[in-house]
């Protein structure tokens, strides 16, 4: 009769490397599940509910709750939204706020991050910290700072502005009482003012991923080319932006998609959804879905056009990667 040890020595002499590996290699997926399980119920199912709402006609809260049928319009809601001229205006808003926010910030961010790098030990430790309550502080909070900043009777820039020579101040604005200047009634104020909140909240996260990718950069190659001769501007873009290429590749593609995705700060800034000459995709979507009256399909339908636009560029830099990869 085998005692227990034989008969586990058996099994375990029978098992092939084969198997063991297999079983080895599925280890991983099995400690993923939960974090699937939770990115499927908080993202996978609400986008599946958007996507089904875009291909039907919701104007009410009772179809919503399931009181009344869903009428179906397959494409007709992305039709109209395609085919309507002020989403080609909004389409062209998002696209160059979201250029001109991605090119600011990440030119700051990394100045920043060279700039922390250079430091010594303890000063950029405090520098570093500064820096990062601009990316703790939260969207809301801070766009309401900065909204306070720029108020047309108590704000510090209205109050800056009051205290130039009033000479000075016609010669070059036309006029010297800013008291009640509607800062956020212009267009491209407005716009202006907006980016200055996004990159003033989003540079300290570029500016921390560029220093630890300097932290990485062997310091013998940046010698070696100052050595030949090289400047600062002739070292960082012969060796040290080579060497960062993917976390800048990486960093471009997040700031797409969150300057992409503003919604929180313009909402603040603008007060509302009333002022439409300022609308880009995520406001549209929730002005669409949720100002009176209602059409909840007609906001879904471009929430999912910003989404398949988002995946389009997250696509095209993954392919860039393994192109990359490929080549090298």
């Amino acid at each position: 009769m085998t005692t227990l040890t034989e008969a586990t020595s058996e099994a375990a002499a029978r098992e092939t490397p084969a198997r063991r590996r297999r079983r080895v290699d599925r280890l991983p997926y099995l400690l993923l599940l939960p974090c699937l399980a939770i990115i499927g119920v908080l993202l996978l199912w609400p986008l599946g509910q958007v996507v089904m709402m875009s291909f039907y006609k919701l104007d009410s809260v009772r179809q919503l709750r399931g009181d009344r049928e869903w009428p179906w319009v397959g494409l007709a809601n992305y039709a109209q939204i395609l085919g309507d001229p002020f989403f080609r205006t909004v389409l062209r808003n998002t696209v160059l706020f979201a250029v001109a926010n991605v090119v600011l910030t990440m030119i700051l961010g990394t100045l920043v991050g060279l700039l922390l790098n250079r430091l010594g030990k303890k000063m950029a430790t405090f520098v570093a910290s500064c820096v990062m309550l601009a990316w703790a502080t939260p969207a809301l909070t801070g766009t309401i700072v900065w909204k306070w900043i720029f108020d047309d009777t108590s704000g510090l820039v209205t109050w800056l502005f009051n205290k130039l020579p009033d000479g000075l101040s016609t010669a070059l604005f036309g006029r010297s009482d800013w008291t009640g200047y509607g800062w956020f009634n212009d267009p491209l104020l407005f716009f202006a003012i907006l980016t200055l909140v996004v990159v003033w909240h989003s540079f300290p996260f570029i500016a921390v991923s560029v220093l630890a990718g300097l932290k990485s950069v062997p310091s013998e190659l940046q010698e070696a080319a100052r050595v030949d001769g090289a400047g600062p501007w002739r070292v960082f873009w012969s060796v040290t932006f080579p060497m960062l290429r993917p976390v800048f590749g990486i960093l471009v593609v997040l700031s797409t998609i969150w300057d992409f995705k503003v919604f929180t700060q313009q909402f603040v800034l603008a007060g509302g959804t009333q002022d439409r000459s300022t609308f880009m995709l995520s406001i549209y979507s929730y002005a669409e879905a949720f100002s009176p009256p209602p059409k909840y399909g007609v906001g879904s339908s471009i929430a999912v056009i910003l989404t398949v636009i988002l995946l389009v560029v997250t696509g095209v830099y993954v392919r860039m990667v393994l192109r990359q990869e490929d080549e090298s």
